[in-house]
């Protein structure tokens, strides 16, 4: 089962975000510890859509799907980075329906959205296909993970949650936490009841839930609570830890 039958079916994946070794030995070591996907920065760390491409044609030839946070709700973007190998986008900072049709309509060719027309590039490893039926390949098998991190986010997530093409409902932690008056309070009632509303807005509409973790007991306590796409973040963290506990 490829990973977007996995998101639309709800079925459970691990896999990484990276925000600083954008190294081309990342996504191999990234498989071999056992990810499906990696979503690769670009709203924090300093990835550029060149250093990009490269990482998604790797990831692509060892069997890991390349996703990436862009910076922005942007046209420009989305289509880019999916030209440029994308398997899915990940957008921050959505707070209306508006925001999120941006997304689907950004990402699809039409008569589902505007992407512009391009063939033959990385996005469809360079092969000269039918352009049609690749249309349709494309659209059906991209990936549109769309962050709720805000209180307005929260306000409108049913509505975001219901519309066709968004496929994973992303809850941004941190800023949700902030945006919400408790920065990094994660044991408040505030923010857990935040997250019953996303968990609510997801399963009624049968979108997957995804989130970042940073430790096993995280891991566990969001596939609880009904969280099937987990990333463990960040590298540079988990990096710190293992060579300080070394050092002990």
């Amino acid at each position: 089962m490829d990973l977007k039958n996995k998101v639309t079916s709800l079925v459970h994946m691990r896999g990484a975000m990276i925000f600083e070794f954008f190294s081309p030995g990342i996504p191999i070591i990234l498989k071999n510890a056992g990810c499906e996907f990696i979503i690769f920065d670009m709203e924090h760390g300093g990835l550029s859509l060149e250093q990009f491409k490269t990482l998604a044609i790797i990831s692509k030839s060892h069997k890991i799907e390349p996703l990436i946070r862009i910076p922005e709700v942007s046209y420009n973007y989305v289509a880019r980075a999916l030209d440029l190998g994308a398997s899915g986008i990940m957008a921050p900072m959505v707070n209306t329906t508006e925001d999120a049709l941006k997304i689907v309509n950004s990402s699809k060719y039409p008569p589902h959205g505007k992407r512009g027309a391009g063939f033959g590039f990385a996005h469809d490893n360079y092969i000269n296909q039918n352009p049609l039926s690749y249309i349709e390949k494309a659209n059906n098998s991209l990936i549109n993970i769309i962050q709720i991190e805000s209180k307005l986010a929260l306000e409108n997530v049913k509505e975001i949650a219901s519309i066709k093409g968004v496929d994973c409902l992303w809850v941004g932690h941190f800023d949700l936490t902030n945006f919400l008056g408790i920065p990094g309070d994660f044991t408040s009632e505030i923010y857990l009841n935040a997250i019953n509303e996303i968990i609510k807005a997801a399963k009624s509409n049968n979108k997957s839930l995804g989130i970042m973790v940073n430790n096993k007991e995280e891991i566990e306590t969001y596939s609880k609570l009904g969280f099937n796409m987990i990333a463990v973040g960040t590298e540079m963290n988990i990096l710190y830890k293992s060579i300080a506990q070394i050092l002990e």
